[in-house]
């Protein structure tokens, strides 16, 4: 996958770059941080910039996470209760804890973008939540923009520095993502636990 990732950046530049994110966001298994950090060392060796590189990979994270945030707007909470009332019994999900998440995502949902905008996995998958509870699209927008800024701009400043060894950058990277990962299964598994005790109870 790599190869093909790298040789489309190679081939379009800011448009690949764009595109590329954009499905990253879209299908968050395909790699981010290959791709940015590769856009990074190509700022060294072609016509491409550190700033231009930033910005067109922004407006991909942006289409993608909008899109996103579009499809949790459509399933919105209706469409859960009913899927709820259906199969919340094989995860033992009630509506009541739907109403509880969305009402803790209101007051919490814009900080919650902005800090799961630096998290692999989660950085594409917050923005549906977002558009199911219904927050309010500016702000979506604005936390969104900030936290995208702040995870392209590392890697991408990275890939610059480091240059040809930008690879070692995404070795790093998919350890941290790896040590993420590890962290939500826990939380997981934990929230499972605590779900099965309280009906129990």
């Amino acid at each position: 996958m790599e190869k093909w990732l790298i040789g489309i950046m190679e081939e379009f530049g800011y448009a690949g770059v764009m595109f590329l994110i954009a499905l990253e966001n879209i299908f968050p298994p395909i790699p981010s941080e290959v791709i940015l950090t590769f856009a990074g060392f190509m700022t060294a060796s072609t016509d491409l910039s550190i700033t231009g590189v930033i910005l067109s990979s922004t407006v991909g994270s942006l289409l993608g996470a909008v899109l996103l945030y579009g499809l949790g707007r459509q399933l919105g909470v209706d469409k859960l209760e009913r899927i709820v009332d259906k199969w919340g019994y094989l995860l033992r999900v009630t509506k009541n804890d739907i109403y509880k998440a969305d009402s803790w995502f209101d007051r919490y949902g814009a900080w919650t973008v902005l800090f799961c905008r630096v998290i692999p996995l989660l950085r594409s998958l917050i923005s549906i939540p977002a558009g199911i509870s219904e927050m309010r699209f500016r702000t979506f927008l604005l936390f969104t923009t900030i936290g995208t800024l702040i995870w392209n701009s590392i890697l991408v400043y990275l890939g610059a520095t480091v240059g040809a060894s930008w690879e070692e950058i995404v070795k790093y990277i998919d350890i941290y993502s790896k040590f993420i990962y590890i962290i939500l299964l826990l939380i997981a598994v934990s929230l499972l636990l605590v779900l099965v005790l309280r009906k129990r109870k």
